[in-house]
C-alpha cells in the first residue's frame, strides 16, 4: 500500500526525452521508480503535501503567469561527479528565471534546501547508480540527441521514496506570448 505523501517539488515535465532517457531512468534513477516522469527540477524540495492549499496555489499561478512559454533543446549529457548522469537543457535561463522567482516567493523552501545556491538546470538520466551503467546508458543516449523541447506548464508533484507513489496535484500554466 501507498504511503501518504511526504515531500513535494515543482517540475517542468519533459515528455519528449522521455522514449529516449525512460528505459534508463527505470533501473538508473529511483525517481523515475517512484512514478517521477523526466523532468527538470524548478524547485525541490517544496512545501509539505498538507501546507500545499487553495493559497500556495493561487501564490503558484501567479508566479509562474509571468514567465513565458518556451523552448530548449537537450543537445549533450553533463556528469554531477562520477553520481550523477543529466541532460543539458540550452538555453536554460527560463528555468533558471522560474527556480529564482519560486525561491522568492517561497523562501521557506530554498532549492536542494539551500546546499546549492544557483542550482543547474538539468535532466536527470541517472543517479547513484553504477558508474559503468551510467556510462552505457550515456552511450546510447547520447546517439539520440539533439531533441527539442517547449513548455507551457509547470508541474506540482507530491509522494513518497516509494514504487509509483508520486502524482501530479498542479499543472500550472505558463504565460503566453
Amino acid at each position: 500500500m501507498t504511503t501518504a505523501p511526504v515531500e513535494s517539488a515543482i517540475i517542468i515535465k519533459v515528455p519528449e526525452v522521455e522514449h529516449i532517457v525512460g528505459p534508463h531512468r527505470r533501473t538508473l534513477d529511483p525517481s523515475a521508480e517512484w512514478g517521477v516522469p523526466a523532468h527538470v527540477t524548478l524547485l525541490y524540495p517544496f512545501l509539505h503535501p498538507s501546507a500545499i492549499d487553495a493559497d500556495v496555489l493561487r501564490r503558484l499561478v501567479e508566479v509562474v503567469a509571468r514567465h513565458r512559454e518556451f523552448d530548449v533543446q537537450f543537445l549533450q549529457t553533463e556528469w554531477f561527479g562520477e553520481e550523477v548522469l543529466w541532460l543539458s537543457p540550452e538555453p536554460d535561463l527560463s528555468f533558471r528565471r522560474l527556480t529564482n522567482a519560486l525561491a522568492a516567493t517561497f523562501p521557506e523552501t530554498p532549492p536542494y534546501r539551500g546546499a546549492i545556491l544557483d542550482p543547474t538546470p538539468h535532466l536527470t538520466v541517472a543517479d547513484g547508480a553504477s558508474f559503468h551503467d551510467m556510462r552505457q546508458a550515456e552511450s546510447v543516449v547520447v546517439k539520440q540527441l539533439p531533441v527539442r523541447a517547449s513548455f507551457s506548464s509547470v508541474s506540482v508533484m507530491v509522494g513518497a521514496p516509494e514504487i509509483n507513489s508520486w502524482i501530479t496535484i498542479a499543472d500550472i500554466p505558463l504565460g503566453k506570448e
